[in-house]
């Protein structure tokens, strides 16, 4: 990676990801960090193909410092009760060659379902990317994706997505509840073990090889 564009980087349980603390102080990359209300209309500027959308975080906060490239607008139109015009971040848009997110549910035709508490920014992703892929735990007929959940969990629209996979536990090994919870323990192997140690063990193959791995692992702890 030669420059995130990021608000945050985190495994929630261990709040701040350990391998990226390390790439960003040791400089090897270059990172814009932005509000996250910022990353969210970057992404809808994208998905919309507009160049920026207006948005009021970051004013008078220090992300306009640490991103100087950044610049502000002024509203073409007075506020009706003081007529001030008011300034706005420009946040510019955040267009992505390719997306890949991973969902509870999916059809063949990609939309994709989240079951979930909270459904992310995943239809933004897709949105603003030239080509999306989504991953899901199964795969469903379409009629099934509104039997057992409401209308409104239907998150990812197929319009946006170029292909689906079937990947159960493919969130591995963060969540992806109600399907699967975290697990802690190899979470924490993750955080501890350099990275290249890491990857070497559990990412050196396809999927398979990395659920192969996984369970010799915790055969070894148990």
């Amino acid at each position: 990676i030669r420059k995130l564009v990021a608000p945050f980087a985190t495994l929630d349980s261990i709040p701040l990801e350990p391998h990226f603390r390390a790439a960003r102080e040791s400089g090897s990359l270059e990172l814009m960090e932005i509000d996250e209300a910022m990353f969210m209309w970057g992404l809808r500027a994208a998905a919309h193909r507009l160049p920026f959308l207006p948005v009021r975080a970051g004013i008078g906060s220090d992300v306009m410092r640490v991103n100087p490239g950044l610049r502000t607008v002024t509203s073409p139109y007075e506020d009706e009760s003081t007529g001030v015009r008011e300034t706005f971040v420009a946040m510019p848009a955040l267009r992505l060659d390719a997306a890949l997110v991973h969902v509870n549910r999916a059809d063949r035709a990609g939309n994709g379902q989240y079951l979930g508490p909270d459904p992310y920014f995943d239809d933004l992703f897709c949105e603003a990317a030239q080509a999306a892929y989504v991953s899901c735990e199964r795969i469903v007929d379409t009629a099934e994706l509104t039997k057992a959940a409401p209308p409104q969990t239907l998150l990812i629209k197929r319009l946006s997505v170029n292909g689906v996979v079937e990947a159960p536990g493919g969130a591995h090994f963060t969540s992806c509840a109600p399907d699967h919870d975290r697990d802690e323990a190899l979470q924490r192997l993750y955080a501890s073990m350099p990275w290249p140690e890491f990857a070497g063990r559990f990412l050196a193959g396809d999927e398979q090889a990395y659920r192969t791995a996984v369970d010799a692992w915790h055969e070894e702890q148990s």
